[in-house]
């Protein structure tokens, strides 16, 4: 079987084609980014792209998206034109969104996937948007103000 991961071809075993998505990402190719939670795709920390669309890889089944491109919090940053940061990992340090930061990668890949649906979202369809990804350390004003800065940014 064989995944895209970060934009690298990934020969997947037979033997693991039906574990979660998070074990592979993360006990075998070592991308420690994408973070357990819940298990339950509940709390958003393993959020990752599956074809540019945000997702829960806890899950996710190796075989359920063969063939699909994912990218984790570590291949964000290629999905720009730009050298360096994603512009949501640099506001998020800029604004010093994260506190405990556990949460913080799933919390910028659902935002990623929000602004490319929602290039200028209302606070309204932030929280939406952001809804299902649960921050213990309750950072959501700033990860608001850091979207929010993001897309003003994108949009000039």
């Amino acid at each position: 079987m064989l995944l895209r991961v970060n934009g690298q071809s990934v020969s997947v075993p037979d033997s693991l084609s039906d574990s979660s998505l998070l074990d592979l990402l993360r006990d075998r190719l070592g991308l420690k980014g994408t973070k357990f939670g819940c298990g339950k795709g509940l709390c958003g920390a393993c959020t990752v792209h599956v074809d540019g669309v945000a997702m829960r890889s806890c899950l996710l089944t190796p075989r359920f998206i063969e063939q699909q491109e994912i990218t984790t919090i570590e291949g964000l940053a290629d999905t720009v034109p730009e050298d360096g940061l994603h512009p949501l990992q640099q506001r998020w340090i800029e604004e010093s969104v994260p506190q405990c930061g556990y949460c913080q990668p799933g919390q910028i890949m659902a935002a990623a996937s929000l602004l490319k649906q929602t290039p200028n979202p209302s606070n309204d369809e932030i929280d939406a948007g952001m809804s299902g990804n649960i921050c213990r350390c309750g950072t959501y004003q700033r990860i608001r103000s850091a979207i929010r800065s993001v897309a003003t940014e994108m949009n000039e």
